[in-house]
């Protein structure tokens, strides 16, 4: 941060509230209902996933539902 930022005392012009429009803590934590099941993969897919998601910093069963539920919802309409 070369270009620092000078703040003055100025009065501000035509202040005023904003709604609030975010929505609140409890509608961003919701969890989806899972069910655990099993699933036998080919190896060739499930180090896909694994290479995949440690490239993404994240978890290769998580991309593995992302993908089903992508695919299930693509196909519900």
């Amino acid at each position: 941060m070369k270009n620092r930022i000078k703040y003055t005392d100025e009065p501000m012009d035509k202040v005023r509230p904003v709604k609030d429009f975010l929505p609140s803590p409890d509608q961003l934590a919701f969890k989806e209902e899972k069910v655990k099941v099993t699933i036998s993969l080919s190896r060739a897919s499930l180090e896909f996933f694994k290479m995949q998601a440690n490239r993404h910093h994240t978890a290769y069963q998580k991309m593995i539902r992302n993908l089903l539920d992508a695919y299930a919802g693509q196909h519900m309409k």
